[in-house]
């Protein structure tokens, strides 16, 4: 039977921006293979599947795969699936369709909060489920330079050094000097392997203070061979562990903080981010990830063709 299948682009307000996603709907006769499967088919930075929930108040069961393995949390493909379940199952109330779409995760449930309006680009927004903490300690600053083709100078700036966290995902930080430096930076096969092995880290994150928009405050790229992305447009759950890069070396004070985080331009699909910080009592005590999503492409999968790979 064909499943329903959608793509939608996720932090971004226009259609060929932002990160792509792919969401199949009515996934719950696909077998972890398939769903594997299809993903690699797919060939975008996550694909989601969506399940019926195990509590019936929730929303949806969804189940995150990008091309090479599943992950347990992702921000973008929890963005798109909320703004695209309110979209479908929602219906308007003075014009305007507010909703609270819950999903269960494998790193737990997630409430994301919905904002359609008519002649605006739908909006969502989240509280992490699980805030970041440190991980393993992150290689020497020639190590790290000789994986991303940089000197050894241009890593780090201001207090910023690199940093390993990790929110369901580990990802290494890495402060870049500026936008020229980070613009050259690419994946060294012949030493990423060794300095940043696929067991340990999901994702390499690299920030800078300059951006391109005056809106944004750090411009970021994040490299994920491992996962079987090259490079994704825009990253939410490394946005999440960022918050406390952010906490840490700039020293916020109690309060709500926001930071816009752009992202993608090398790849030619801007993006921007909203980062929520909640600081209480010193520590980080909320994280908020916010975008827009647009849907693309409506359509079907076909699972009757035989044969296929998973037969």
């Amino acid at each position: 039977m064909p499943l329903p299948l959608h793509t939608l682009d996720v932090f971004t307000d226009r259609r060929f921006c932002g990160n792509p996603l792919a969401v199949v709907g009515e996934a719950d006769a696909l077998s972890t293979d398939q769903m594997q499967a299809i993903a690699r088919e797919l060939n975008l930075s996550e694909a989601v599947f969506v399940l019926k929930p195990q509590n019936p108040a929730h929303s949806a069961r969804v189940r995150i795969f990008t091309p090479e393995r599943e992950l347990p949390f992702a921000g973008h493909p929890t963005l798109g699936t909320a703004i695209l379940l309110a979209q479908l199952r929602t219906s308007p109330v003075n014009g305007e369709r507010d909703a609270i779409i819950v999903l269960e995760q494998a790193i737990g449930t997630v409430r994301v909060g919905v904002r359609l309006r008519p002649g605006q680009p739908p909006f969502a927004e989240f509280d992490a489920p699980k805030l970041p903490e440190k991980a393993v300690t992150p290689p020497s600053r020639d190590r790290i330079a000789d994986a991303l083709g940089l000197l050894p100078r241009e890593i780090g700036f201001e207090n910023h050094t690199p940093q390993c966290l990790s929110g369901g995902t580990t990802f290494a930080f890495v402060p870049v000097a500026g936008l020229e430096a980070i613009a050259k930076a690419r994946i060294e096969p012949a030493q990423w392997a060794s300095v940043f092995p696929g067991h340990t880290f999901g994702g390499v994150y690299l920030y800078t203070r300059e951006c391109v928009h005056s809106g944004a405050a750090f411009h970021a790229r994040m490299f994920a061979p491992q996962l079987g992305v090259p490079e994704d447009p825009a990253t939410g759950s490394a946005a999440v562990c960022f918050a406390s890069v952010v906490h840490d070396f700039d020293g916020l004070p109690d309060g709500a903080h926001r930071r816009m985080i752009e992202q993608g331009h090398e790849m030619g699909r801007p993006s921007a981010i909203v980062l929520t910080l909640v600081v209480a009592g010193g520590r980080l005590e909320t994280v908020r990830i916010g975008g827009s999503a647009v849907r693309v492409i409506d359509g079907t999968l076909a699972t009757e063709a035989r044969p296929t790979c998973w037969t």
